[in-house]
């Protein structure tokens, strides 16, 4: 084999698809490989038997690159996609809410007020150790 047949052949990417049967079986089949096709009862036993199964198809199939499909109903992708666009606004919400505690302590135990941990803590909701963590890192973020 050439050298360049050999590094296309590294760097092949098979796209793996998982389809649910009739009996709740998953399904997996390589697209391009004809006749490459394996289930289990998970997702995670049908991604090792497929490679199991690449074995008899492809050299080194162990250490090939995937790409895995799952193919859910309309309704349960539609969720998936609903709850991950949630998740970042949340992440988001999430960081923006670390920065306004951040600010909060700094000015409740600093300037004027120099408050008490345990009282930023009890006016904030949070313990007095996050209260000291939050402190901290703001020290060092200066």
């Amino acid at each position: 084999m050439s050298r360049e047949g050999m590094v296309e052949e590294i760097v092949k990417t098979y796209r793996i698809v998982y389809e649910r049967d009739e009996t709740a079986w998953w399904v997996a089949s390589v697209r391009g490989l004809r006749g490459c096709h394996t289930q289990g009862r998970t997702v995670d036993e049908a991604r090792r038997r497929i490679r199991e199964a690449m074995e008899l198809f492809v050299p080194r199939a162990r250490s090939a690159r995937t790409v895995d499909e799952v193919r859910l109903p309309s309704g349960a992708a539609k969720a998936i996609r609903a709850y991950a666009t949630l998740r970042q606004k949340a992440d988001q919400e999430d960081r923006r809410a670390a920065m306004a505690a951040r600010r909060a302590v700094r000015l409740l135990r600093g300037g004027r007020l120099k408050m008490s941990a345990r009282d930023a803590a009890r006016l904030l909701g949070l313990s007095h150790q996050r209260v000291h963590q939050l402190a901290q890192r703001e020290a060092e973020d200066r």
